[in-house]
C-alpha cells in the first residue's frame, strides 16, 4: 500500500437516510446495497461535530486549499433547518483559517421553501436539484409512493432558486437518462429553466445488472450526442457537466466528474451513523460494496484515504484492465465510473473490467472529438494567387513565408495534441499539460514561440511512431515545452521536468547540465528563471547571474535577420549527418562572422531571396565537417525553420548553402499546405545531377532547390574577378541547363495536380528567363557533369550544395 495516499478533499455528509419520494431508479434504496435500513434516520449533533473536526484535521495536515462538502441523503431537507444549520456552522468553524469551504446540498426540491433558501443564503450553500426533464420524462421514475407526480413541486423549487434573491445559490440540475425519453425534448425542458449547469447521468448498472436498452431505442452514446448537438446549436448556453468533462479531457485538462478521466478519487461518504464509506454509486454493485469498516468517531480520514478501495481508484492507468489501458479514448474515459465496471467472480478482480457502458462512452467521446474538429474555428490558411506565384517562381516574400510558418505552427499544435492523447500520462506530465493549457489561454504568444521550434515535430513524430519508451519521451517533452513557455512568458510558477542524460532541455532557450539528476524544477518569474535540482538552485538567468552549467542557445541579431545557432537540442539529429557538439566561444564567433558576411552577400547579390529567408529561417544547426573537405548541408522535411550546415570555407559558399536549403524548407511547408502531385505515383525519375533515379517528390524538391543554385551562380558571375569569369559562367550554364531539363521531366510526368502544373510552369518561366542570359562563347553549349569546372561534391552538385532531398 502507498504509505502516502492521495488526500481526500470531497465529502458527502448524509443528513437524513430516508426520502419523501419513491424513485424506482434510486441507487440508495432500490439497488443491491440495503444498508440504509439499519441506519439512524437523522445524523446526530455529536456526529456532525466529529465529522467537521475530522475534515478540518485532514485539510490542515494536507494543506488543502478548498474542501468540498455536499449535504446529502436520502433527502437532506428532511433533516430540518436546525440540523442543516448546525452542519454548516460546525464546518465553517472547524475550517476557518484552514481551508476554504465549498458547501452544497443536493435535494429533490419537494419541500424547498423560502426559509430553507434564506438559511442557504446565510451560509452560501449552493443547491442542486434532481429533475429528469418534462413531466412525462420525470414521472417515469420520480414519483411519490402513491404514484403521484412530483414534477410540479420540483418546478416550484427551481422557480424559487431562479429568483434574483436566490439565483446565486442555484448550482444546477441533475438528470438521469432514460432511453425511452427523447433527448431533444428532455434537453429543451431543462434548458428552458435556465439552470447554470445540467448533469446527465447514466443510470447505475453493472455487468451483472446491465442497463435497460429497449429494442427500439438509440444507444446511450447516441442519446448524449443528440444532447451535445442541441446544446452546441444553441451556443452552449449553460454548463453540461458530462459534455464539459469530455471536452476538457480531450484537451488534456481534468474532468469535472468522477465518471470520466484518470484523476485520482478524492471522495469519502459519512453516513448518518458515522460510517465512513466509499462513493454511493457502489451501492449498485453488491450489498456492502461501499463499506470500509471505519467510522468517523474512531478513524481518521487519513486512514480512510489509505483504504484499498480508495487507493484502487487513485492509480490512473495502472488501476484499469488491459482493454481500457490500450483504448484510444482512455485519457478521457478513464474506464468510466468505478461501480459500472463491476462483474461478480471476475478472475482479475471484480472491478478490473471495462465499464458496462464501454461502447457508449467510446461513441460519446469520439463523437464529441470529431464534432469539435469540424466545429473548431481553425483559420483557413491559404496562399493567395500572388503569394503562390512568388513561391512557384522560386522566391516567396514575407507574406507568403508567414502563411507557410503559420500553417506549420498549426501542424505542430495538432501533433502535440496527438501525442498527448496517444500516450499514457504520468503525474508530472499531467501537471505540466494543465499549466500549458493555462499559458496557452493567458500567454499564447509564448506558447506559440515554443511550438514553432523546428525540432518539436521530429520529437512528436518519433513519439507517435511508438515504442516502449514513447510514454516517458512524450511526458518529458510536454514538460520541457511547458517549462520553456513559462520562462518565455515571464510568469511565476514551477514546472517539474524529467531529465535525460544529465541535461535539462528547454526548447528555444538552451539546456542545463544537471549531472545524474532524474528531474528538475523550472521556476519562472519576471526576472529570468531558476532551476532547482535536488537541494541546489541554479540561478540560470536571474538578477544578471548566468549559471556556468547553462548552455544558452546562441542567437545572432543580424541586420534584418534573427537566427539561432542550434547546438543543444537532442532532436536535431534528424538531418542524417553527424552533428557538431557544443561549440566553443571561438567557434561561435567564427560562425557569427561567416553568417553575417553570407547574409550581407545574400542581401546584396540575391535580394529577392532575402525577405523570405529572414522570415522563415530561424535556426542553423552545425554539422561536423567531412574528412574529404566536401561541403555538407541538409534540410529535414519535418523541421521547418532549420537548416543544418557544416561550416564552409567562404561566406559566399555559406550563402549558397543557405538559399539552396531554404528552398527545401519552403517547398516542404508548401507540400504540407497543398498537394502538388499525386501521392500514389510510384514511378522513379532521372535527375540530371544524380546517377540514381528519384521519386517524384525528390525530383520536385531538387529542381526547386536548384533554381536558387542557378541564381547563386548568376550572381557569382556578375561579381567574379576576370580570372574567375569562365568558371562561374560554366557553372551558371551547367546548372540552368540541368535544372531546365528537370523542369521538363516534371512537366511530362503526368502526375501533377492542377496546382502542381501551375507551380512547375512558373518554375519553367524562371528558368526560361535564365536561359536567355548570354554567356561567353567559350562556355560549352550543353554543359554536363564532365564539363563542370571546379571541385565537385560526391553528388556532382556545386561546392557546398549537397543535401538530403535529392
Amino acid at each position: 500500500m502507498d504509505p502516502s495516499p492521495h488526500p481526500l478533499s470531497q465529502f458527502v455528509l448524509k443528513m437524513h437516510s430516508r426520502c419523501d419520494l419513491a424513485c424506482d431508479h434510486c441507487y440508495v434504496f432500490e439497488h443491491a446495497d440495503q444498508s440504509w435500513q439499519g441506519r439512524p434516520v437523522v445524523i446526530s449533533s455529536n456526529l456532525l461535530e466529529i465529522s467537521a473536526r475530522r475534515i478540518a484535521e485532514h485539510a490542515r495536515v494536507h494543506q488543502l486549499d478548498t474542501v468540498h462538502v455536499v449535504l446529502h441523503g436520502g433527502e437532506p431537507l428532511l433533516a430540518g433547518r436546525a440540523r442543516l444549520r448546525q452542519a454548516a456552522e460546525n464546518l465553517q468553524t472547524a475550517l476557518s483559517g484552514v481551508s476554504a469551504l465549498d458547501l452544497r446540498i443536493h435535494t429533490n426540491g419537494i419541500t424547498l421553501d423560502e426559509k430553507f433558501c434564506d438559511l442557504f443564503a446565510e451560509f452560501d450553500i449552493k443547491v442542486g436539484i434532481s429533475l429528469d426533464g418534462d413531466r412525462a420524462a420525470n414521472d417515469l421514475h420520480r414519483r411519490y409512493r402513491n404514484g403521484r407526480s412530483s414534477h410540479g413541486r420540483v418546478l416550484h423549487a427551481i422557480e424559487l432558486l431562479s429568483r434574483p434573491r436566490y439565483r446565486h445559490l442555484f448550482a444546477g440540475i441533475l438528470c438521469t437518462i432514460d432511453l425511452r425519453n427523447d433527448p431533444a425534448t428532455v434537453y429543451d425542458a431543462l434548458a428552458e429553466l435556465n439552470p447554470p449547469r445540467v448533469d446527465f447521468l447514466l443510470p447505475h448498472a453493472t455487468w451483472d445488472e446491465p442497463p435497460a436498452r429497449p429494442a427500439d431505442s438509440i444507444s446511450y452514446g447516441d442519446w448524449l450526442l443528440s444532447v451535445h448537438d442541441r446544446w452546441t446549436a444553441a451556443d452552449r448556453p449553460m454548463g453540461v457537466r458530462v459534455l464539459d468533462s469530455v471536452l476538457r479531457t480531450l484537451r488534456g485538462a481534468s474532468s469535472l466528474t468522477e465518471s470520466l478521466g484518470l484523476a485520482p478519487v478524492e471522495l469519502a461518504v459519512i453516513e448518518t451513523d458515522g460510517s465512513l464509506e466509499q462513493a454511493d454509486s457502489l451501492k449498485t454493485a453488491y450489498d456492502g460494496a461501499p463499506g470500509t469498516g471505519m467510522n468517523v468517531s474512531a478513524n481518521s480520514l487519513d486512514e480512510m484515504a489509505a483504504h484499498p478501495g480508495i487507493v484502487a481508484r487513485q492509480q490512473g492507468l495502472d488501476g484499469l484492465c488491459d482493454t481500457c489501458r490500450t483504448c484510444e479514448v482512455v485519457q478521457s474515459c478513464g474506464g468510466g465510473l468505478y461501480a459500472h465496471r463491476y462483474r461478480s467472480g471476475g478472475t482479475a478482480g471484480e472491478f478490473m473490467n471495462p465499464s458496462v457502458y464501454c461502447a457508449d462512452l467510446k461513441q460519446l467521446i469520439t463523437g464529441v472529438r470529431d464534432r469539435e474538429v469540424q466545429r473548431m474555428p481553425v483559420p483557413r490558411l491559404s496562399l493567395n494567387e500572388a503569394q503562390f506565384g512568388e513561391l512557384a517562381s522560386g522566391l516567396g516574400g514575407v507574406d507568403a513565408v508567414e502563411v507557410l510558418a503559420l500553417h506549420e505552427l498549426t501542424v505542430n499544435r495538432e501533433l502535440l495534441g496527438a501525442v498527448w492523447h496517444a500516450c499514457p500520462h504520468d503525474e508530472t506530465g499531467t501537471a505540466a499539460w494543465e499549466t500549458l493549457t493555462v499559458l496557452d489561454a493567458e500567454a499564447p504568444e509564448s506558447v506559440d514561440a515554443v511550438l514553432a521550434h523546428p525540432y518539436l515535430r521530429p520529437w512528436a513524430l518519433r513519439v507517435l511512431q511508438g515504442n516502449e519508451q514513447a510514454g516517458p519521451i512524450a511526458m518529458r517533452g510536454v514538460a520541457e515545452i511547458t517549462a520553456a513557455a513559462l520562462v518565455r512568458a515571464g510568469r511565476p510558477g514551477t514546472v517539474t521536468v524529467p531529465v535525460l542524460s544529465g541535461a535539462l532541455r528547454l526548447p528555444t532557450l538552451g539546456a542545463l547540465l544537471v549531472d545524474n539528476a532524474t528531474e528538475a524544477q523550472v521556476i519562472g518569474g519576471g526576472d529570468g528563471f531558476a532551476v532547482r535540482v535536488g537541494g541546489r538552485e541554479h540561478l540560470v538567468e536571474r538578477q544578471g547571474v548566468v549559471d556556468p552549467a547553462w548552455l544558452s542557445l546562441r542567437r545572432f541579431e543580424l541586420e534584418g535577420w534573427a537566427v539561432a545557432l542550434e547546438d543543444t537540442d537532442p532532436w536535431r539529429d534528424t538531418h542524417g549527418y553527424a552533428l557538431q557538439g557544443r561549440l566553443s566561444e571561438a567557434a561561435v564567433e567564427e560562425w557569427q562572422n561567416k553568417l553575417s558576411a553570407a547574409w550581407e552577400w545574400i542581401r546584396r547579390e540575391l535580394p529577392a531571396y532575402a525577405p523570405g529567408l529572414a522570415t522563415g529561417l530561424r535556426a542553423v544547426t552545425p554539422l561536423r565537417k567531412a574528412e574529404t573537405g566536401t561541403d555538407i548541408s541538409s534540410t529535414a522535411r519535418d523541421a521547418f525553420g532549420a537548416v543544418a550546415i557544416a561550416q564552409p570555407g567562404t561566406p559566399e559558399t555559406l550563402a549558397c548553402l543557405l538559399v539552396h536549403e531554404f528552398q527545401h524548407v519552403k517547398l516542404g511547408a508548401l507540400l504540407d499546405l497543398t498537394d502538388l502531385y499525386d501521392p500514389s505515383c510510384e514511378r522513379m525519375f532521372h535527375v540530371p545531377w544524380r546517377p540514381d533515379p528519384r521519386p517524384l517528390e525528390g525530383l520536385l524538391q531538387g529542381t526547386y532547390a536548384h533554381i536558387a543554385v542557378v541564381d547563386y551562380w548568376q550572381a557569382r558571375r556578375r561579381t567574379a574577378a576576370s580570372t574567375e569569369v569562365h568558371a562561374t559562367e560554366t557553372q551558371f550554364a551547367h546548372w540552368r541547363e540541368q535544372t531546365a531539363r528537370a523542369v521538363d521531366t516534371l512537366a511530362a510526368s503526368d502526375a501533377l495536380t492542377e496546382q502542381g502544373d501551375r507551380f512547375v510552369q512558373a518554375m519553367g518561366k524562371t528558368l526560361a528567363d535564365r536561359l536567355t542570359q548570354t554567356v561567353s562563347p567559350t562556355v560549352p553549349a550543353r554543359a554536363d557533369k564532365s564539363s563542370v569546372i571546379g571541385p565537385k561534391t560526391s553528388s556532382g552538385a556545386p561546392p557546398g550544395c549537397q543535401q538530403l532531398w535529392q
